[in-house]
């Protein structure tokens, strides 16, 4: 097994004791979820199912809450824990670990940015205590995957607020016990002027706009919905949404689902070594034809590995520097880490597949990679991929090329 940053019998990085519910050691938490979410996988693949059994032994396992703070009843785990989890699931079931990823941002942004404020304290309280699911809201109407725009407004009445927001997608929106939302501050604000606000179930209503029925990721159900929701002033977080977009749904996001997308691809290899070995076995020694792209598997899978996790050193060493986490290059880094990764999954898996031939391509074969081709090909297309750099070309031209390569 490659691992970005597991170590055997190993605590969450920040360390310290578990919740007295669960004796067992962290990975092996992690290790009980792998288990039910590979033997739903195909399920849910097949039928556009929500992981139900896999986010069950999740709350079972209590790690939907591991990076609330301790004193609001977590593990305070850091991002670096999240990110191996993602990636030990995603070799599993990628629905399963991209609800993880999506979730563990929604709580990173309320944990960072909420957190001292008494309504967003006793939502952590919950996510932690209850193990609550969370999901998020930030894609909307024609705006689509453009995240730093909202059309609609919230609307204010004294301390009350209402919100009525055509959401282009809500992954599984129909099963969380909360979600955050982006929505313009206000009637007369422009629409990159957002806020975030955080609602529990019972503050709103989803009217189902359309199905899910896509090629990849089926179990995420991202459908779309017609949100309505109504709260109070104190569950808008208290700072702009540009400072919480950059400083973290934006890294965390991007952290998460390449580690998912890494852990999609590590199975393909997987898969792809174990039919190299029969083939090889069978063949009296002799490699198969597609023993090549095998290689090519292995070595881009181990370069991935490694720009994920440089990426998560480079997010951990500025977490408590705001103007850090803001700055330009930062910014382009986490841009480019979803970039590169998710086409790099893409190759790799593709190469697995190669190396597997007939065997990788069928459906009904112990070395079908065909779930894992569908579900990896959502990584450049979901939040799409030319969009990214058309930003990042952007932010490019305020910057220089390197002037040496080690100085």
């Amino acid at each position: 097994m490659i691992a970005i940053g597991r170590h055997p019998g190993a605590q969450p990085a920040s360390g310290g004791a578990f919740s007295a519910a669960e004796d067992k050691p962290f990975w092996a938490r992690v290790d009980a979820v792998k288990v039910v979410a590979a033997a739903e996988a195909d399920a849910v693949d097949r039928h556009s199912l929500f992981p139900a059994a896999s986010v069950q032994a999740l709350r079972g396992q209590r790690l939907l809450g591991i990076t609330v703070p301790r004193a609001l009843g977590g593990e305070a785990a850091r991002v670096t824990d999240v990110v191996e989890i993602c990636y030990q699931l995603g070799q599993a079931c990628a629905s399963t670990a991209m609800i993880y990823a999506m979730h563990q941002s929604c709580v990173a942004c309320v944990s960072r940015h909420g957190q001292g404020h008494e309504w967003h304290d006793d939502l952590l309280r919950r996510i932690a205590g209850e193990q609550w699911l969370v999901a998020s809201s930030t894609t909307e109407g024609q705006g689509g995957g453009n995240v730093r725009s909202s059309a609609a407004p919230l609307e204010h009445d004294g301390a009350a607020i209402r919100l009525d927001r055509a959401a282009t997608v809500i992954s599984y929106g129909a099963e969380a016990d909360a979600l955050i939302t982006t929505a313009r501050r206000h009637a007369d604000a422009a629409r990159s002027d957002q806020v975030l606000v955080a609602f529990r179930r019972g503050d709103y209503t989803l009217d189902q706009l359309g199905g899910w029925d896509a090629l990849g990721m089926r179990g995420t159900c991202s459908a779309g919905f017609r949100l309505q929701a109504n709260g109070r002033q104190e569950q808008v977080l208290p700072v702009p949404y540009e400072t919480i977009h950059q400083a973290s749904m934006v890294p965390v996001s991007h952290l998460t689902w390449s580690a998912v997308w890494a852990g999609i691809a590590a199975d393909a290899v997987e898969r792809a070594r174990a039919f190299t070995r029969r083939a090889a076995r069978l063949g009296g020694g002799a490699l198969p034809p597609g023993a090549g792209h095998f290689a090519e598997a292995g070595v881009q899978l181990r370069a991935l590995l490694g720009l994920i996790a440089a990426s998560v050193r480079a997010y951990e060493d500025r977490a408590a520097d705001q103007r850090a986490l803001a700055a330009s290059d930062f910014q382009a880094e986490m841009s480019s880490l979803k970039v590169q990764a998710s086409e790099s999954a893409v190759a790799i898996v593709l190469a697995a597949a190669r190396a597997c031939g007939l065997a990788g391509y069928r459906n009904d074969s112990e070395f079908s990679v065909a779930r894992h081709v569908r579900d990896v090909l959502s990584s450049p297309i979901m939040i799409n991929n030319d969009r990214i750099m058309a930003n990042l070309a952007t932010t490019s031209l305020l910057s220089e090329v390197p002037a040496s390569v080690c100085r």
